[in-house]
């Protein structure tokens, strides 16, 4: 049910508040799915071991986490700013480690700003899909993370079901041939379908502002 009223976000009793671009909105509290995945259960364990291990850290550790997360912003449902506890950017920095393939950090780094990509040029049949972008090479100990969607309609124009599916090696070229990684995954892409992507750059721990697109399958 659309409304007017201030912005809101978040369920309660059983009513949940959200929009879109139409403007604010009402529905029905309904509980989440949880498709349990072999990814979400890696996911998931990460973030607990991550969770774990911050309990094991010295309060000088913890500090510099503090400093840390305190130059560290994020952007809530609402548009509101705010910057992260320590325990929170810990493990945001060690999760991207993570998925990177690279080792944990105890010792918060140096903050880090990954540039974004500038250009993308998606090439996507059912016998290519392969992702052009620049600047290319990526900087030293950069990786190139892509995150797409199972295949859509070609008449949608968005869809929040992205999943990680391919991180390139480090200061890796273009373009990343990604059809092995997505057919594994996805199945074969088919002529006609919609596929969103999001790509961002990875580095020590920070991720690069979102490059988003999406192709329909030629």
């Amino acid at each position: 049910m659309k409304v007017l009223t201030v912005p809101s976000s978040g369920s309660q009793a059983n009513l949940t508040a959200s929009h879109n671009r139409f403007g604010q909105y009402l529905r029905n509290r309904r509980t989440p799915t949880n498709p349990r995945t072999t990814r979400q259960g890696i996911v998931r364990a990460a973030l607990s071991l991550a969770s774990a291990a911050w309990r094991a850290l010295t309060d000088a550790q913890r500090d510099g986490w503090k400093s840390l997360g305190l130059m560290m912003t994020r952007t809530d449902s609402l548009g509101s700013t705010y910057t992260l506890q320590p325990n929170q950017a810990y493990v945001s920095v060690n999760a991207a480690n993570n998925a990177a393939g690279n080792a944990q950090v105890a010792d918060a780094p140096a903050l880090v700003t990954p540039v974004a990509l500038a250009t993308v040029t998606v090439t996507l049949t059912a016998a290519a899909f392969s992702i052009a972008y620049t600047a290319t090479p990526l900087p030293a100990g950069a990786r190139l993370f892509v995150f797409a969607s199972p295949q859509k309609s070609a008449g949608r124009n968005f869809t929040n079901d992205l999943r990680l599916l391919f991180v390139s090696a480090a200061a890796a070229a273009s373009p990343a041939n990604v059809l092995a990684a997505y057919t594994a995954k996805f199945g074969v892409p088919v002529t006609g379908n919609r596929i969103f992507l999001t790509l961002v750059v990875y580095q020590t721990g920070f991720m690069s502002g979102p490059f988003y697109l999406s192709q329909v399958v030629a």
